[in-house]
């Protein structure tokens, strides 16, 4: 598992929220745009760090091995006045039980991101109503996503509730026609797509996966690693289901393979011997996201 701590790690701010079930770091990159202000920019990574810390998501109280780390990034490519396009990466994680290592959950972009926003304006959600300016919907949409992931590795569909609050969000937006990126006209990666996908019973297997990859596998590593590494692996072999139909361009499974690919390689590339048939697995990993193949599948043996 010491191996394992070293591949996903990112600094964050040790804030205290309210529920105390989400610990954020934002940033603000303003370095690709023209600018004679960069307070606003301050002002703006600001604000978003303690509305995401400082609102209480969720009512449940988790367990000091079950807090979520989240790091948000916000690219601001362009500017004009109050109205800014941007792109966002979220980025999560969990602990381990037991163990000093976390495991990563979410790594996805969105380029599909404008909003507007006025420097020392106070951030408010309504989860009743679209906003009107696109800043705290998408991040509210985020946070839920990222809840909705974690809570999913903990308990079986435990996220479903968190992710329609992210649908209810995505709902709401759509009725805006100023802001790209909520319409499932907008593309398979838009973010009604998305949460649509993520609810749909084409994804129940993946959630599943989830489910018994990070609690049947990883967290009975530090006890047991061969029991671990077994459940990590007869978890994965689900993902032969994603061979059979249409899903290569399933973002949900992207999503997972794309946080998943190399802590993946590494349980499988050391310690114990496992039970699991490396080369079956290796074979379905390949056929459902074959560019890994060189930096991860081709480096499992056992």
């Amino acid at each position: 598992m010491k191996k394992l701590a070293s591949l996903f790690f990112f600094t964050y701010f040790a804030i205290t929220s309210f529920s105390q079930n989400l610990i954020a770091d934002v940033k603000v990159d303003y370095s690709l745009v023209q600018h004679s202000n960069i307070q606003v920019y301050q002002t703006l990574q600001k604000s978003l760090t303690n509305f995401i810390n400082s609102t209480k998501w969720s009512t449940d109280r988790l367990k000091t091995y079950e807090r979520i780390e989240a790091s948000f990034v916000i690219t601001v490519k362009e500017r004009e006045g109050n109205k800014f396009k941007a792109s966002i990466l979220v980025q999560s994680r969990r602990p381990v039980f037991n163990s000093t290592y976390y495991s990563p959950i979410l790594n996805l972009s969105d380029d599909n991101f404008s909003f507007q926003y006025q420097e020392f304006e106070e951030l408010i959600f309504n989860d009743r109503k679209f906003s009107g300016k696109n800043l705290t919907d998408v991040i509210t949409y985020y946070v839920y996503l990222v809840l909705g992931y974690d809570a999913d590795t903990f308990t079986r569909n435990g996220g479903t509730e968190y992710f329609k609050m992210s649908k209810r969000i995505a709902d709401f937006a759509q009725t805006s026609n100023n802001y790209s990126g909520w319409n499932e006209m907008d593309g398979l990666r838009s973010r009604m797509s998305l949460i649509n996908n993520i609810l749909k019973n084409d994804n129940s297997t993946l959630r599943n996966i989830s489910y018994q990859y990070h609690r049947n596998g990883l967290d009975v590593m530090s006890e047991n690693e061969i029991r671990g590494k077994n459940a990590i692996g007869n978890s994965l072999m689900q993902l032969e289901f994603y061979q059979r139909g249409n899903y290569s361009q399933f973002y949900p499974l992207e999503i997972f393979l794309t946080a998943k690919n190399t802590e993946i390689s590494q349980v499988f590339s050391g310690g114990n011997i496992s039970s699991v048939n490396i080369e079956k697995l290796k074979e379905i990993l390949n056929s459902v996201a074959p560019k890994y193949n060189d930096a991860s599948w081709s480096k499992m043996k056992k």
